[in-house]
């Protein structure tokens, strides 16, 4: 268990721990599992059913589209749509040659859900983590854009 909570200490003298690293994983899916998946146990299925705007439904529609909406605006300023189409892509092509390796099969429906949830999740991730992977590779920790560029 030591693992989830190493820490390290920035050039800064901040302490970083690797649980965050975790957490946001773990919310990233949450997110994108707990909207759909094949299981049927899950958000769009509990809305889906006789009628949205009773008991705690609005509450819930609307504690799910805050979180995508803030889910969405970190994806967009982190790695623009250009890298939200460059990371499902790659997504795509990994999930290809494991089909073309035999390792999965992509012509049951419930197969493809999960490899779309799972995608999605691993996308609302890179978007909510990226800045930290660029600091990371470069030592860079944002950049701004000027009225220059």
């Amino acid at each position: 268990m030591a693992f989830f909570t190493t820490q390290q200490r920035t050039k800064s003298g901040k302490v970083e721990s690797h649980l965050r690293w975790w957490i946001s994983l773990i919310l990233s899916y949450a997110l994108a599992l707990g909207t759909w998946n094949p299981t049927e146990h899950h958000f769009v299925g509990y809305i889906s059913g006789a009628n949205p705007l009773e008991g705690f439904k609005p509450f819930f529609i609307l504690v799910m589209v805050a979180l995508w909406v803030m889910a969405i605006k970190a994806i967009l300023q982190s790695i623009k749509i250009y890298g939200a189409l460059i990371a499902a892509a790659i997504i795509v092509a990994f999930v290809y040659g494991l089909a073309q390796m035999g390792w999965l099969d992509t012509s049951k429906w419930s197969t493809l859900g999960w490899i779309a949830s799972i995608g999605i999740g691993l996308i609302i991730f890179i978007g909510m983590n990226a800045s930290i992977f660029w600091k990371k590779m470069t030592g860079v920790y944002t950049t701004d854009a000027t009225d220059e560029d």
